[in-house]
C-alpha cells in the first residue's frame, strides 16, 4: 500500500505577516530588507509577527523581483474630471518617491464597476489601495478584502477604523459664498453636483450656513451631474426660466465651465451680469474665460498624506480633513478679465 504523504500547512505569506502586524506588505518588505527606514515601534510589530508566524521569505521569488517596485492601486470615480486627474498624478509622484508604482483605474461613476475593480486589484495582489469611491459612504465590509490596506480619498464623512483623506467641503462653500457677499451681493444661488448615492453634498450645507450667517437671500438651487454638460444644462435652465441670480456658488470647476458656455451663448457677461465662485481650483478653471475664482483643494498635500497613511501605518486609521483656500480670479470681479495676466494669485 502506498504511503500517504504527510499533510503540509499552507506556507505563511508576507500578507499574513502584514495582517498580523497591522501594516502594509510594503512595510513588511522595508523591515525585512532594510531598504527603507521604518518607525522603531512599527518595525518591532513586524518582527514580532514574523517570529510568531514563523515566516520565511521566498528568496528565489525575491530575487526575481529585485529592481521591480512594489505596487499600489488607486480607483477614482471619474477620470475625465480634472480634479481626479490631478489627484491621481500627485498620488503617483508621492508613491514614486517611496519607490512604489501605481496602478490606476476609473469607476466611471458606477458603484458596480467600482466593486469589480476592487476585486481585480485584490487578485493582482497590490500592496495597498487608495479608493475615491463613487459613494459618499461606501460599504467597505462588502467591498474590500479584509487583508487589503486601504485609505479613502476625497472622503468627507467619518468612517470608524478607516484611514481617509478629504477636504472640508462645508468650509469651502462657506468661504465661497461669503466672498460673494463681500462683493456686495445679497442674493446668491447654488449649482450643486449630484452623487451616485443621492446624498446631500456638504457644499450645499455650507452654502446654507453662509446664507444664514450673512443674512443673504437664498437664490435658486440647481442640481446636476458633476460634468461640463451638467453645468451647461443648469445655466440654460436658470436663463430660460428667468431665475438667474446676480451671484452663484458652483460646487465644481467643471460645472462652472459648463455654466460659462451657457452664459456666453445668451450674451451675458461674467461678472457684470452674474458673479461666480466655484470649487476645486483646477488648472482648467485658470484657463476658462473669464478665469474662475475658485475655492481650491490642496491636492498635493492630500495626495502625499494619503500615500503616507497607506504605507507607514494603516493600522492607525484616522480621517485627515484639509482646509481649502480661495483663489481670486476674474469671475467674481476680483481681478480684471484681461488675457495674459499670468498665474493665479493665491
Amino acid at each position: 500500500m502506498p504511503s500517504t504523504p504527510p499533510s503540509t500547512k499552507p506556507a505563511v505569506t508576507r500578507n499574513d505577516v502584514a495582517r498580523l502586524a497591522g501594516v502594509s506588505t510594503a512595510v513588511v518588505s522595508y523591515v525585512l530588507n532594510g531598504s527603507k527606514p521604518v518607525a522603531p515601534a512599527t518595525a518591532t510589530k513586524v518582527r514580532d509577527a514574523v517570529a510568531m508566524l514563523g515566516y520565511r521569505p521566498n528568496q528565489a521569488a525575491r530575487a526575481l523581483r529585485l529592481g521591480s517596485p512594489e505596487m499600489l492601486g488607486i480607483i477614482i470615480p471619474d477620470a475625465q474630471n480634472p480634479f481626479f486627474a490631478d489627484l491621481t498624478h500627485e498620488v503617483e509622484l508621492a508613491a514614486e518617491e517611496r519607490g512604489l508604482a501605481l496602478l490606476a483605474a476609473n469607476a466611471d461613476g458606477s458603484p458596480e464597476r467600482e466593486r469589480r475593480l476592487v476585486e481585480k486589484f485584490a487578485t493582482r495582489r497590490v500592496d495597498g489601495m487608495l479608493l475615491g469611491s463613487t459613494l459618499a459612504v461606501p460599504d467597505l465590509q462588502a467591498l474590500m478584502p479584509r487583508e487589503m490596506p486601504l485609505v479613502l480619498l476625497n472622503q468627507f464623512d467619518e468612517i470608524p477604523g478607516v484611514g481617509a483623506v478629504g477636504v472640508d467641503l462645508h468650509e469651502g462653500a462657506l468661504i465661497g459664498v461669503e466672498h460673494l457677499a463681500d462683493h456686495g451681493h445679497r442674493t446668491v444661488g447654488l449649482i450643486s453636483g449630484t452623487t451616485a448615492g443621492g446624498t446631500l453634498d456638504p457644499r450645499e450645507a455650507g452654502w446654507r450656513t453662509a446664507i444664514e450667517r450673512r443674512g443673504l437671500t437664498p437664490g435658486p438651487i440647481v442640481r446636476e451631474t458633476f460634468t461640463l454638460p451638467g453645468g451647461h444644462a443648469a445655466g440654460r435652465w436658470l436663463i430660460e426660466t428667468g431665475s438667474l441670480p446676480p451671484a452663484l456658488f458652483v460646487s465644481s470647476d467643471q460645472l462652472a465651465i459648463g455654466l460659462l458656455l451657457a452664459l456666453h451663448e445668451a450674451g451675458l457677461r461674467v461678472p457684470d451680469d452674474v458673479a461666480i465662485v466655484s470649487f476645486d481650483g483646477t488648472r482648467d478653471g485658470e484657463f476658462s474665460w473669464p478665469p474662475l475664482t475658485s475655492v481650491a483643494q490642496p491636492v498635493r498635500p492630500m495626495a502625499r498624506a494619503a500615500v503616507a497613511a497607506l504605507i507607514d501605518d494603516p493600522a492607525a486609521a484616522r480621517r485627515q480633513l484639509f482646509a481649502p483656500a480661495l483663489v481670486r480670479r476674474a469671475s467674481c470681479g476680483c481681478v480684471p478679465a484681461v488675457s495674459g495676466t499670468g498665474p493665479a494669485r493665491r
